[in-house]
């Protein structure tokens, strides 16, 4: 995970609304996306996840897309994207999901009771996302198989340790006198 670590070291960091955050290829799209990290941290997710009985992978719009995409691509398990947008298709179930910065109705669909999944997400931040996430999924019937993020930033509230849900992550960090910290190289899980 050299390439993930050092992109991390590298990252810009930037203050909204008293939140600090770095601004990183894999949770913003920004600065470029080099293929030689995404292929680094996609090969080290089919690593880390339980793959077995996983049926669909499920990620949140929209930065969880490029990651679940190259997963799917190399273990031929089909990718549901959670969407931000209603489209009123049978079957379509909404979730609310609240972070840090933002609050949003997202909205599952092609997930039925009984599905194995596989939930991916970029980052781990206060958890809000992916906690909403699995308990959506969960209302479902879906079968969560695994979750994983790329990054967790520690050192603030996180949702997720407080619910009955956890992630493996590839590499935690923390952002500390404006510099990105790593205080785990290898994740949790």
């Amino acid at each position: 995970m050299d390439q993930l670590r050092q992109s991390l070291l590298e990252a810009p960091i930037i203050e909204k609304d008293g939140y600090h955050y770095f601004v990183h290829p894999i949770s913003d799209g920004v600065p470029m996306l080099e293929p030689g990290l995404l292929r680094e941290i996609v090969v080290e997710i089919i690593r880390k996840a339980q793959l077995e009985d996983v049926d669909k992978i499920v990620t949140p719009a929209a930065m969880g897309i490029h990651i679940s995409t190259g997963v799917s691509l190399m273990t031929d398990i089909p990718l549901v994207v959670i969407r931000k947008r209603e489209y009123g298709l049978e079957g379509e179930t909404p979730l609310f999901q609240q972070t840090g910065y933002s609050e949003n109705q997202m909205y599952i669909n092609d997930v039925e009771a009984g599905d194995g999944v596989l939930v991916l997400d970029d980052v781990v931040s206060t958890g809000g996302t992916l906690t909403a996430v699995c308990g959506a999924l969960e209302e479902i019937g879906a079968d969560l198989v695994d979750v994983v993020a790329v990054i967790k930033k520690v050192g603030g509230e996180n949702r997720l340790a407080e619910s009955p849900y956890s992630a493996k992550t590839l590499i935690n960090v923390d952002v500390v006198d404006g510099e990105v910290v790593v205080t785990d190289p290898e994740g949790d899980g």
